[in-house]
This record gives structure tokens, sequence and C-alpha cells, in this order.
């Protein structure tokens, strides 16, 4: 390596080092804060049960005011022995929220054997106010929390250095996810890469060589953590010296397996003639799950289109006087297993929108096979307003009630889109489309192709009735922000 070369590498080492200083010291605020929340919200909890009882049985024993008194710590220890402050699980959304639940479980759990065998004289109808008092206030105070992260990482503060171990391609992949999806917290500050080749302009980060010099490359950035992408080079031994090299210093390692995409809940791990075999079920995509799935698809449908009624009146009379046009837009997509429906939008276009698209092919900005344009003439001044609140979309509600859609699903592509599929792209014909997914919290329009296709994907391979009310409260901060929407 040339004295140039290492003049350079040291000045991005140095730059990543000074982006990401301070990680213990905001960490620790955090945990701190988090403890605060806790006890405060146990507190609080503690009190509404004390007054409950007080308007009920006309006084609180000392006994009671005792308890109200001890639940804060009480419910703290709780969410501490359920992991709610180990640092992995800090800003992950669910997984905290799952931490407090457990906490609540645990502690009712706690609770119940210590009265029976202590034969305490606990009113059922206190505790009852108590921990749930308790669990609502802090996944409340945990969701603030996690914004208030989130908005600090989107200008660069709280973020965990990551070194990224692996070839080039699956590197560069890491860090545009992690770029875009900023609030995870990992910022990738330099990498070792196995083979031939640099990341150099692509990503914007610094290469410490190949598999042999992680070490030497968590040292130099002072890095949390090593991402080890898939990789044939990089076998058992090797991980496991890697594995050693790291205890030393405490950091983190996360191992990436070859098989991607895939959610937790779907793998497990099975031991075989001592060898850990990663273990992989199959997807959902039918049976009890999916008729619960159907059934609560048309019933949320069939209520929003009673509810909305009103405001459909309302878009649709501005249409009609905008421009004197149609007031919906008919399209034919492409529904599970191959089968056509037309799809019904508010018009936010023009009347011959689609007798103008061939002169604006040269212009085209989606990539792939979208069609997208973020300045579109053909979108009328109402339509602009109309698919930045995502109200063009409502109508699809119609569709749902009618089975050709879901609420929760892939993009619904066109004809012409499903021509041009592979094989690997026609499994997310294997699940009905959606009004929203993951595609439309994860950025929208402003996805590239390929990504939108990954996470269709993804959705299709993990589907879980969770996961579809994960999406549909995120689709309501992804329509509140706008991102994406043109």
């Amino acid at each position: 390596m040339t004295g140039q070369a290492l003049a350079a590498r040291s000045h991005e080492a140095s730059r990543a080092r000074l982006a990401g200083s301070g990680n213990a010291a905001w960490l620790r605020t955090y945990l701190w804060r988090a403890a605060i929340a806790d006890c405060g919200c146990g507190l609080a909890a503690g009190a509404l049960a004390a007054v409950v009882r007080l308007e009920v049985r006309g006084g609180v024993s000392l006994g009671y005011l005792a308890f109200t008194c001890a639940l804060p710590a009480l419910w703290g220890g709780a969410v501490a022995l359920a992991g709610g402050y180990e640092p992995r699980f800090i800003g992950a959304g669910s997984d905290e929220y799952r931490r407090v639940l457990n906490a609540a479980v645990s502690l009712l759990a706690g609770l119940s054997i210590i009265a029976y065998f202590a034969n305490l004289s606990l009113a059922r109808a206190y505790v009852m106010v108590a921990l749930p008092s308790a669990t609502v206030l802090d996944l409340g105070a945990r969701y603030c929390l996690r914004k208030r992260l989130h908005r600090e990482r989107g200008r660069g503060e709280c973020m965990n250095k990551v070194v990224a171990v692996g070839h080039v391609s699956a590197v560069a992949d890491l860090v545009a996810t992690l770029r875009r999806d900023y609030y995870h917290g990992l910022a990738v500050v330099g990498a070792c890469v196995a083979g031939k080749g640099g990341l150099g302009a692509i990503t914007g980060i610094p290469v410490f060589g190949g598999l042999d010099t992680v070490a030497e490359a968590v040292r130099d950035l002072d890095a949390d953590t090593v991402a080890v992408l898939a990789c044939p080079e990089m076998d058992g031994i090797r991980l496991r010296e890697l594995a050693w090299e790291l205890e030393e210093t405490g950091t983190g390692l996360c191992v990436a397996p070859a098989l991607m995409d895939v959610a937790g809940p779907r793998t497990s791990i099975r031991h075989v003639a001592g060898l850990p075999l990663l273990h992989m079920d199959h997807p959902v995509l039918d049976g009890g799950k999916q008729i619960i799935k159907s059934v609560f698809d048309k019933v949320v449908a069939g209520v929003a289109l009673l509810v909305l009624a009103p405001a459909f009146g309302i878009v649709a009379l501005a249409i009609r006087l905008n421009d004197g046009g149609p007031v919906f837009f008919w399209q034919t997509r492409v529904g599970k297993d191959g089968h056509t429906f037309r799809l019904c939008k508010f018009r936010t276009m023009v009347v011959d929108a689609e007798e103008r698209r061939p002169q604006l092919t040269a212009l085209n900005e989606g990539g792939g096979m979208l069609f997208k344009l973020h300045r579109d003439p053909r979108v009328t001044r109402l339509g602009a307003w109309l698919r930045r609140w995502s109200v063009d979309e409502s109508p699809q509600f119609y569709n749902v009630l009618k089975g050709d859609m879901s609420l929760v699903g892939p993009r619904p592509a066109m004809p012409q889109e499903v021509a041009r599929y592979g094989n690997h792209m026609r499994r997310r014909l294997a699940v009905k489309p959606g009004i929203t997914g993951l595609w439309q919290v994860s950025g929208r329009s402003d996805l590239p192709w390929t990504d939108a296709l990954r996470l269709d994907l993804r959705y299709v391979e993990n589907w879980s009735f969770a996961l579809d009310l994960q999406i549909i409260w995120k689709t309501w901060s992804a329509v509140i922000r706008g991102s994406g929407a043109y």
C-alpha cells in the first residue's frame, strides 16, 4: 500500500472515529431515560390504582400505600429481568415492546405466587388496574423515547459503528440499506473485503484489507460491532478465531446467514450429530391463518367504506369540478396466482394521461419495470394533493371487500410488468396484492425497483398476522411524512 493510500485511509478512519464518538455516553443517557420512564410509569400506575381503591372502598390501607411506593422498583426490576435495558434492543421497536409485555406477565405471575404462599390479601381489582396501566403507560413512554432516538439518528447522532466483512457487493448492499434505514442506528465505518477489489467511491468508506485485518480495523475505528456477511472464505474456524479476538475488546459480532430475507419465526436451530443446523419452515400461504386474514380484511374494508363515504363524496365532487373528467381511474392489475382484476383509484391525472405516457418514457426515473416521475406533468394540482396524503388509494377498499386485494401485501403489478417476470419475481403473485405493504412503509416511490421487489418477496416469505398489524401501524407514519408520494 502506498504512502498516499495509507494517508487517505488514516484520514477516513479518523473522520469515522469522530463521527461515532460518544457511543457509550448516548447509550448510558438513553438507558437512564428509559429507567426513569419505567419507574415513573410504575409510580403513576400505582397512584391510579390507589385512587380507584380510594373511590371504591373509601380508603387505602398502609399495605396498599406501601405497595404503591414499591411498584416503581418492582416494575423497573421486572423490565430489567425481561431484557428491557439490553443495548441490542434499544430502538428496536417490537423487540423492545415485547420485553415490556413480558415484564408485565412475569410481574403478574410473580405477585400471584407470592400472594398465594405468603397469604397476602392483595385485591385483584387493585392489581388489575395497576399492572395494565403500567404496561400501557410504559409502552407509550418507550414509543416516545424510540421516536426521539430516531430523530437524533436522523441527524447522524447516537449511531453504532460497524465494520462490515464480506464480498464487495454484499458490503455495498449493506451500506446502502443502513444509510436508507438510518433509524436502526448502524453505520458502516469500515470494511474488510474478501477477494480483490475495493469499495472506494461506491460507498465512501475505508477498506481495511482482507479478512485477516478485521481486528485491526475494529481497533482503528473503535467500532462497536462487526457484521460478517455471507462469505464462503469466512469458514467456521476463521469465524471462531474472530469471535475470540473480538471478545477481548467486547465488540459485538453479527453473522448474516447465506439464507437471506427469512424472518426469525421461520427459523430454528436443530442439533444433528453435534452440528447446529438451521431449519427453515415453509411460509404460511394458506390454511386457517389466511382465513383469519381474509375475514379481517373484509371487515376493516367494509367499515372503512362506511366511515369514509362522506369524505369520498367530497373528493369525488372536487375531482369532478376540477376538470369535468371522471372521478375514478380503473386499471387492470395482476392479483394472486396471476388472475387479473380492475383496480380502482381516485383519478389524479389528466383524462388523456395514458396517451401522453409514450412521450415521457425517456424521462422515467423509476428504473426496472416501474414508470415514475417526481414531477409528472400529467398529475393535476388536486391530484398531487391526493397523492401526498394517499387519498387516491382509498377506493381500493372496494377491491379488498370484493376479494381481489388485501389490506397488506405486495404492490399490485400491471400485466406488462408481470409479462417480464422471471421465476424469482413470480413468487410475489403467491398472495393477494395489498393497499399497503413493506414497500409502502419503507420509502414508497423513492425505492429502487430491486429494493421494492426484495421487500415484496420478504413479505411473502415471512407473512404473519402480527406483521400485517405492524405494517398497518407504520403506514400512518409513512402517509403523514409523505416521503416517496408522487
